[in-house]
């Protein structure tokens, strides 16, 4: 039977996260290779479907992108064609713009979207698919914080790289006897937190999901330091909350979709701790930062990755548009956008991994 679609676009919002290059390769080689698909890669998220700036994809040009970090697409988080940023009469307004990318869509013969990205990102992929856009979508953020899916591609290279640097805290802790903070990132969820501190061997990790007092953390200091372990280490996302307080924001980007960027909460911290433990421990804090979402996948991304793309092109060759492709258990499902937007998965705290993670003597900071 003859293919009612003959030429897909993709396209990266967000974020850079390990894996897209991988999508991007899987979604390609599949299209054309097992469908006989011409693809094209909107370049800059959905700037580059306003402008209609895109580059065709053929075998070669995703051949090597396996291993890659990054997305050779490029990426933004600050084009929301809903509510887009335009200048009209010399002034700047915000406008829907949406039309213009549908336009171009139509002009260019493009016929259906794979679109990657987090929960704005796939917002706008809701919101097109509502104007009848064929559209799948991709779920892509290192926070791991998207409902209906249990992963998603590049949090495990995230944990990884913040697990290494636990590693490396640990041996310098050791040997001068400090207090070592490592920040990380996750926004309002304490999946990075939580899964890079059970494995990075942390004493303490402090999550959104239980405010924390610093008297508990001093507690459990001290009760190293009797046991004659004189370090420990402290693992804090950013979205961490003091009790009774709300998160650290280091600054509001107003032209973006998200404009709240948390941070700062380790600095905080240790100037809280040191009013309490004196001079009797050195803290310091270190500030993993945008290492996180940088360099290549680790083995369980790339194999996640190629999963994705390779379904995300099976879902649109079997028209069931407005899905996003989901893992669920061990298989590859699907579920419709508007059942997954603005619906976030967080750490429970009564859940098996915080239970495992104090079974073992981790404190939250909570008791």
């Amino acid at each position: 039977m003859e293919n009612k679609i003959k030429k897909i676009g993709i396209l990266t919002g967000g974020g850079d996260c390990p894996g897209l290059n991988a999508v991007i390769r899987a979604v390609t080689k599949t299209a054309i290779n097992k469908y006989k698909l011409e693809v094209v890669g909107y370049k800059f998220g959905y700037r580059g479907l306003y402008r209609n700036d895109f580059v065709k994809l053929e075998n070669k040009d995703v051949s090597g992108l396996l291993h890659k970090g990054g997305t050779i697409l490029f990426s933004s988080n600050k084009d929301n064609l809903f509510n887009y940023n335009v200048v009209e009469n010399g002034k700047k307004i915000k406008k829907d713009v949406s039309d213009v990318a549908v336009e171009n869509m139509k002009k260019e013969g493009v016929d259906a979207l794979v679109i990657i990205g987090g929960d704005g990102t796939l917002t706008s992929a809701r919101d097109f698919a509502r104007k009848g856009v064929k559209v799948i979508g991709v779920p892509k953020t290192i926070d791991n914080d998207l409902a209906v899916t249990d992963v998603t591609f590049g949090f495990n290279s995230a944990i990884t790289t913040a697990r290494e640097a636990l590693d490396k805290l640990h041996t310098t802790a050791e040997s001068h006897h400090r207090i070592m903070i490592l920040e990380v990132m996750g926004r309002n969820a304490g999946w990075i937190a939580l899964e890079s501190g059970i494995a990075g061997s942390a004493d303490v990790i402090l999550i959104p999901e239980i405010p924390f007092e610093p008297e508990n953390i001093i507690k459990k200091i001290n009760g190293r330091h009797k046991r004659g372990k004189l370090f420990s280490i402290i693992v804090v996302a950013e979205g961490a909350k003091f009790k009774n307080k709300e998160a650290v924001v280091s600054k509001i980007v107003k032209d973006s979709p998200d404009p709240i960027r948390l941070g700062g909460i380790g600095n905080v911290l240790m100037l809280e701790l040191e009013k309490l433990v004196g001079k009797e421990h050195e803290i310091r804090n270190t500030v993993l930062g945008h290492l996180q979402r940088g360099g290549a996948p680790v083995t369980f991304d790339r194999i996640l990755s190629t999963r994705y793309g390779v379904k995300a092109v099976e879902l649109m060759m079997d028209e069931r548009y407005g899905n996003m492709v989901i893992l669920k258990g061990n298989k590859m499902h699907y579920a419709h956008l508007e059942n997954v937007i603005g619906r976030n998965k967080n750490v429970n705290p009564e859940g098996e991994l915080v239970r495992a993670a104090r079974s073992v003597g981790v404190s939250f900071g909570d008791e």
